[in-house]
């Protein structure tokens, strides 16, 4: 280590250089890495709905509609008009309407009265014109914006692809209004925790540096989800801040007895375990989410396992170099510490720490409950609740009714048997309508005698596409047991087969996040114990560390239970693996400083002198993270980012709370325990003797 830091101090100027360089690389690749906005893609390539798509893709040449386009007051002249306005729009690959089921022929010749009233009527109703649309993925935002041109806005579009356009016009801000917000308070924390008006830049240009290094290296995977692109700069800084303020606090220590060079020296020396240990820990949080199958946990994952370790090494190697290149400006911009002290605090918390852990352990059991039966939410609906898309989508239902179309891909077999499973699934609650070439034509009638283009609507090569009307939601009980009923019945006719739509899709997720969510936090809780097991060299203390914050993580899944409001499973998933990785360390950092406190002073002495040296420190982690958070949710127009802002920061406090209050109350009663199952300890049982509260 003495070599490197050495190394590091020496040539300064070229470490700099370096970075810097690193930092204008980074910002030019960052613009090149494109975001995928499509939840659906990180399914499991064997999914059954990314089967059932990836067949419609290959054989039908086509992919599911997925938007609805109603205009009104419209004759059906004027409809096949804006029909082929639409159709020649950019990323639109079908728009199917009234003239594709009956022909265009008989639509313009054929008077309306003579037409099948049901089919009639679920295209064309009241002078209202109901489209279905499929669009490209990757190309939603800007062919809506254009359908959006030509409809204007006495018309109505609504869909999945319209909720993934919202998705897209929203992130490409969402981290500008986040930061906007972050930055100024977490400056304004830093200058009340400093004595430089200085040292916040130092600390936010370290971080900053290693964020856009980061991000530009994503360029590597081609792409990024929506959540890594507005959640992973946001987490990076308010995670691994601490590793910069450890490290110029410890070289401001050590300036006071020795020179720049030899006290940054020091310091390097001195905080490379601390920053190690601390980066461990968070990064197996990081990199437990990695396991997932859903391909969103490894794509954020891998993306915040690389951004921490970005992080360490520019504490570790460019700031000190920046630090030894501008530390006459710190020395120039010092003030007066304006950080009150907590010398009381650890008197006050001592009085009540067993109150608070019988509490603790009170509500152990309800909120572990409360937090397993949370209901989730998987996809993207309530993004666009609230624009113009969740009002659209209200009247084309209120003139339409509720569609939310599933296509069955069944092998292309005989006609008889396509024909019975159309009236067994007929039968199923919910399903409106059943549209297939049997259901259309007939099964008597030869494939030989239809017009080429009906017989492709509904037959490939190998497959026939069975077409399901539902009236339910894409996401509720009423959708998922649709979803089982029809694969159910499918079964009982046929040994291939596939679904695909939205709600399909989503009942995948569900069964594959139903999987992770007990893998991740497994894999998280066994990887950061081992990290405690090897910190401390204790068979119990890892245990009562990982209770406190796992406890504090109950704590906050367990909310959406109590007030009774659906959790999106991407809020769940991150949040556990992420509060846990990134808030352990409140409690390493505590039991750490309890255990050499102990060395020297009977176990309540130690535990309150380790209480007010440490809540300072503690407190400013937990502020800055609990304010990230907190800006995401204020600042995010998106629902599911806002919901992951407000656990984030709701759970940072809770963690705060337990390391504070509770793990106090562990460590004294345990104190012997914990003597005999750390291996080494320096516990001196004379002590207790000449204990004093």
């Amino acid at each position: 280590m003495d070599k490197f830091s050495h190394a590091i101090i020496k040539h300064k100027k070229y470490v700099l250089m370096a970075f810097l360089t690193a930092t204008l690389l980074g910002a030019i690749l960052l613009s090149l890495v494109s975001v995928n906005y499509n939840m659906a893609d990180y399914l499991p390539k064997n999914a059954q709905s990314t089967i059932a798509i990836k067949i419609m893709e290959d054989e039908f040449g086509g992919d599911m509609p997925n938007t609805r386009a109603m205009l009104t007051g419209v004759s059906i002249w004027e409809a096949l008009d804006y029909k082929d306005k639409i159709q020649s729009v950019d990323g639109v690959i079908s728009v199917n309407w009234l003239d594709d089921v009956v022909g265009l022929d008989i639509l313009q010749t054929t008077p309306l009265d003579f037409i099948d009233t049901q089919i009639l009527e679920s295209y064309y109703k009241d002078d209202n014109a109901l489209m279905s649309l499929s669009i490209a993925r990757g190309k939603e935002r800007s062919a809506i914006d254009s359908i959006y041109a030509i409809v204007g806005n006495d018309n109505a579009v609504a869909g999945e692809a319209v909720n993934t356009a919202e998705t897209q016009a929203m992130s490409v801000s969402e981290v500008v209004k986040a930061m906007a917000i972050l930055l100024p308070i977490i400056i304004i924390i830093l200058i009340i925790s400093t004595n430089s008006w200085a040292e916040p830049l130092l600390f936010l240009s370290s971080i900053g540096v290693a964020i856009i290094i980061n991000m530009g290296t994503n360029i590597i995977f081609g792409e990024i989800s929506f959540i890594t692109y507005t959640v992973s700069p946001i987490l990076q800084l308010a995670v691994s801040l601490d590793y910069a303020i450890f490290l110029l606090h410890s070289f401001n220590d050590h300036r006071l007895s020795h020179k720049p060079d030899k006290a940054m020296a020091m310091a390097m020396k001195e905080t490379l375990p601390t920053v190690a240990a601390s980066a461990a820990t968070t990064i197996i949080g990081f990199a437990a989410l990695m396991f997932m199958r859903f391909g969103i946990g490894a794509d954020l994952g891998l993306n915040l396992l690389k951004g921490i370790t970005f992080s360490f090494i520019s504490v570790m190697i460019f700031m000190p170099a920046a630090t030894l290149t501008f530390y006459k400006l710190i020395d120039k911009t010092k003030h007066r510490k304006f950080m009150p002290s907590f010398k009381k605090a650890g008197t006050c918390l001592m009085k009540v720490k067993f109150p608070l852990l019988i509490v603790a352990l009170l509500v152990l059991a309800p909120v572990f409950l409360a937090q397993s039966n949370t209901e989730f939410i998987y996809g993207t609906g309530s993004i666009a609740a609230a624009s113009r898309a969740g009002k659209d989508n209200i009247s084309i239902e209120e003139k339409f009714g509720r569609e939310n179309p599933l296509v069955l891909l069944v092998p292309r077999e005989s006609a008889g048997k396509e024909s019975e499973i159309c009236n067994a699934l007929a039968k199923i609650p919910h399903i409106t309508n059943v549209v297939s070439f049997t259901t259309m034509v007939g099964s008597e009638i030869p494939v030989e005698f239809v017009p080429k283009e009906a017989v492709e609507q509904f037959y490939s090569k190998n497959y026939a596409r069975i077409i399901l009307y539902t009236d339910t939601d894409e996401e509720d009980a009423n959708a998922f047991a649709t979803v089982e009923n029809i694969l159910s019945i499918s079964k009982d006719y046929y040994n291939d087969f596939y679904l695909a739509g939205h709600s399909a899709t989503l009942y995948d997720m569900k069964n594959v996040v139903s999987f992770d969510t007990g893998l991740v936090n497994i894999l998280a809780i066994l990887g950061i114990f081992a990290v405690l097991l090897i910190t401390f060299r204790s068979l119990s203390l890892p245990l009562f560390l990982v209770f406190v914050i796992e406890t504090a993580i109950w704590i906050n899944l367990s909310f959406p239970y109590f007030t009774d409001k659906p959790l999106s499973f991407i809020g769940y998933l991150i949040i556990s693996t992420v509060q846990l990785g990134a808030t352990v360390d409140y409690a390493i950092l505590f039991t750490n400083t309890y255990l050499n406190n102990r060395k020297t002073l009977p176990k309540r002495n130690a535990m309150r002198i380790t209480i007010e040296n440490n809540l300072t420190a503690i407190l400013i982690s937990a502020t800055i993270l609990a304010t990230a958070g907190f800006s995401l949710a204020i600042t995010s127009s998106n629902p599911i980012i806002s919901e992951l802002g407000t656990l984030l920061g709701r759970g940072t406090l809770l963690s705060l709370t337990m390391v504070a209050c509770v793990l106090p109350a562990l460590l004294v009663l345990f104190d012997r325990l914990i003597q005999k199952t750390t291996l080494n300890s320096e516990f001196d049982d004379k002590l207790q003797s000449k204990e004093c509260d």
